[in-house]
This record gives C-alpha cells, structure tokens and sequence, in this order.
C-alpha cells in the first residue's frame, strides 16, 4: 500500500473549504437572526425524508453537494427557536452559543480527562453552579446531556451510599430500596428507578395537593408504611418545577423530613431551580441548597443550546466512590497528559465525552446572571398574564393555578363536555401546530385533556399571547361547527 496524497480526511482545497464553511455559518446565522419570523413548526416534507433513507454510500458527496444537503435542514427542527413555541419546556438557544460550538468542534476534545483547556472550563462552571445553588465548597458535579442522565448519576450515588459501596461489584441481591417522589414528578426519577435496578415500582408516588405541590403528611405516612412493611427508604425526590404546571414542592419542608429520617434528599430542579436567579423568588428555591444533590438543565432557561445538563453532589467523596475505576491505561499521573486528576470519568458513567462545558460557560460569562435571571422573570410575568386573560375570558378555563412560568388551560367556547371537549382541544392544538402558528402541547389535569403553555423562551412577547388565544378561540368555534 502506497501513501495515499490526499490530506488524510483534511480538506484538498482549504481556500474552497473556507468558503463553504462561511456560506454555511451566514445560512445559519441568518436563520437565528429570522427565528421570530414565519412559521413555528414546519413538518419534514416527503423528499426530505427520501433524501436521509438512501443505502450506505461507498463514494462521498461534493463538497458542493455536502452543503447544500446540510444547509436544506436549516428549516426544519422542532421549532424551539420561534417565540410561539409552547410545547413541552424547550429552551431557544442563542446566536452566541454557535461561537462556542465552533471553538468546541475545531478543539475536538475529549473531556472525559487528561490535562487539558476542556477540563479547566468544566471546573469553573460547576464552581460557578455551586455558587449560584448555594452547594458548600467541595462539592463535586458533573455536565451531562440532560437531567434524565443526571438524575441517574445522583441516584447512583444516592443508593451506593446506602447499601454500601460493595453493591458495585457485588449487586443489589435482596435489597428491598424504596424512594419518594410526587404524582407530579417527571418520569426520569422512574426511569433511572429501573436503570438502577431498582425498579420504576419501587418509587412511590406521593399525592399533591390542590396547589399540585407534594403532601407532606401523606409522604410521612409512606416511609411509615413502608418501614413497617420492612422496605428501605432511602430517597427523597422534590420537584422545583414541575412538567405539568410548574409547581415547586414545598423543599424547605421534604429537606427536613429527610434529615430527620436519614434518607437522601434530591432536588429534581430541571428548569425552576434556575427560577433561584429572579429577584423575589430566591426563598421558594432555598431549600435547594440543602439537597444532598441536585439535577437541572442549561439547554432550557438559560438557553443554552441543546443538549447540556448538570448534576451536583455535596459530598464530592460519596460522588467519586460510586463512580471512579481507574484501569491501567487511565492511570493518574503527576505530570504530563495524564495529570488534571480527578477526571471526570471518576464522577460518571461516560468514559467519552464532548466540550459540553465550552457553550454554558459561554452563555454565563458572556450575558451574566443578572440578564439571564431577567429573562427568567420576564417568563413567569407572561405566565401571570396569559393566566389573568384566560381567567377573564368565558371562552376559557384555567386548569391549574400558574406557579411559575406554565400555564394550563380549556377552550370551552363551544359548550361540549366530556370525551369531545378533550378531542376539541387536542385538535386544536395539532391544527395550531400543522398551520404553523404556534405550537403548545396538550397534557391532562383531573382526568381532563387542556392546552399546556410553558414560556421558557427569550423572544417571547406579550402579543404573541394574545394571538395564541385569539386562534385558540377562532380554531375551536371552527372545529365546533365542523362536528355539530
């Protein structure tokens, strides 16, 4: 075999690459700085998906033909970008981050150890994280890709701590663990339940009250239920910000439960732990500082763009414990490449990982806590006001109070009850979304199906409420009329 001529996988023409590289980086600057523009959601047309169902190609496209293949994407994500995507909770992302994921990408690093500039800014982001909850220092964290992984991370540690930490080689064997958390809560803590072997049944799911916040009594009489039936409690779960409605369970409250019954407290804290940045709301969010870990995302209120997550670990020993195995071709050194000891790895399940770390940096540094927490609150105002207006409006109902940043609620405009109200509002909410004017999503309160808005998005304004349900209103005398 001969040496090849070309420049391995390098570019053979740099001057033509740059050319394309720039193109690229003005289409997609240009579709960021259009985001409030035309539609919300755009379905994926038919040629687009034949265009990604071809066989495994042998030969590779033009470079001419790569670009055009890449930037024909450009107008067909979930949406997220637009100031009247509702749906789930979805940050917007920001221009900037797209500096950072260029830095990132051309750096190629593996920041899963080793000494190098990747591990330094990963560091400095969780000191800052540590700052902002309140977490004592010393205590350890980890970016991850979201609060599902995250959640998994703190539960490992959670259960290891209690069942010692022989469970790593030897199992969970007869080990009856049960853990706590609200009707409320988000499926992650059931999922990373049963990744852990632990099982999705072993988490209790504790009744809320009419607020939608976790019971605090029926919790005590749950651990009481379950001792006496010689279970092991072993986890606390309280939600700041919950999926459906936003609400926060009473922390200050589940934190002393948990000391006074020794069992782990974890703050599932996804996206209304950051609520901790408003003026105003600080105290609601207190009491997360007393977790003994917390899971929450960057890549939804601080609009850092997908994916980035964080987990946080008081006890950074008990973190490294239920984690750390250091092989011989991992070994810790002194000096050299191998030095900048503890390495992530010893802090999680990910051997590879990406510079996560680079765009949440980039997005803290660059606008600071005070604007982003502006934006935060800016959100919960439009809730507030999206939930006056569907008050006094006889076309609606509101369907949960508005905590935080969600707001929940029924077209019952056209005087229907039951099964066909619920089909009427989940037609509405597809037909805003297939005509491209908003896009909400739906989830059910009571047993009933409403229209769910949740405002984690910095280029939301008030007029693009009023439209909301101003369509909503047009939308569902149509279909109305359309089944009398």
């Amino acid at each position: 075999m001969t040496d090849d001529p070309r420049n391995g996988l390098d570019p053979e023409d740099w001057s033509a690459f740059r050319e394309t590289a720039h193109a690229l980086l003005d289409a997609a600057l240009d579709k960021m700085q259009r985001a409030r523009e035309g539609r919300v959601w755009t379905p994926f047309p038919a040629e687009m998906k034949a265009a990604f169902d071809q066989p495994l190609p042998e030969a590779g496209l033009s470079g001419a033909d790569l670009s055009a293949q890449l930037e024909a994407l450009l107008p067909y994500g979930a949406g997220n970008t637009h100031p009247r995507f509702f749906g789930w909770v979805h940050g917007s992302g920001t221009p900037q981050n797209l500096l950072a994921e260029i830095i990132a990408s051309a750096m190629n690093a593996n920041a899963g150890g080793r000494d190098h500039g990747a591990i330094y800014v990963e560091r400095q982001v969780i000191r800052w994280c540590r700052e902002l909850f309140g977490f004592p220092e010393g205590a350890s964290g980890l970016i991850v890709s979201g609060t599902s992984l995250a959640t998994v991370v703190a539960l490992k540690v959670a259960r290891d701590a209690r069942l010692g930490f022989s469970i790593r080689t030897a199992g969970l064997s007869a080990a009856r663990l049960v853990g706590y958390a609200s009707a409320e809560a988000h499926a992650c803590n059931a999922r990373a339940f049963d990744i852990l072997g632990i099982g999705a049944g072993a988490l209790r799911r504790i009744p809320v009250n009419a607020r939608f916040e976790m019971d605090t009594d029926a919790l005590r009489g749950a651990i009481r239920a379950d001792l006496a039936e010689g279970l092991q409690p072993f986890v606390i779960i309280g939600t700041a910000g919950t999926v459906n409605t936003g609400a926060t369970d009473p922390l200050t409250e589940l934190a002393d439960i948990a000391a006074q019954s020794g069992l782990w407290f974890h703050v599932d804290g996804a996206f209304g732990a950051l609520a901790r940045l408003v003026p105003g709301l600080e105290a609601r969010f207190e009491a997360v500082s007393r977790a003994d870990s917390l899971a929450f995302d960057f890549h939804k209120w601080l609009h850092v763009n997908y994916d980035a997550g964080c987990v946080l670990l008081r006890d950074e020993a008990l973190h490294r414990r239920a984690f750390s195995d250091r092989p011989d071709y991992l070994k810790a050194a002194e000096r050299g490449l191998a030095a900048g000891n503890p390495w992530p790895v010893e802090y999680g399940p990910e051997l590879s990982r990406g510079f996560r770390a680079l765009k949440v940096w980039s997005q803290i540094a660059g606008f600071g806590t005070k604007r982003l927490g502006e934006e935060i609150e800016k959100n919960c105002v439009q809730a507030a006001f999206l939930g006056a207006k569907v008050s006094a409006d006889a076309r609606f109902e509101l369907s949960a109070p508005v905590a935080l940043n969600i707001c929940c609620f029924r077209y019952v405009g056209a005087g229907l009850e039951g099964a066909a109200l619920d089909a009427l509002n989940e037609e509405i909410v597809v037909r805003l979304q297939e005509l491209g004017i908003a896009a909400p999503s739906t989830t059910r309160i009571g047993g009933r199906a409403v229209i769910r808005v949740n405002l984690t998005n910095h280029r939301t304004q008030l007029p693009d409420l009023e439209l909301l349900l101003a369509e909503i209103a047009s939308l569902g005398d149509a279909a109305a009329g359309e089944t009398a």
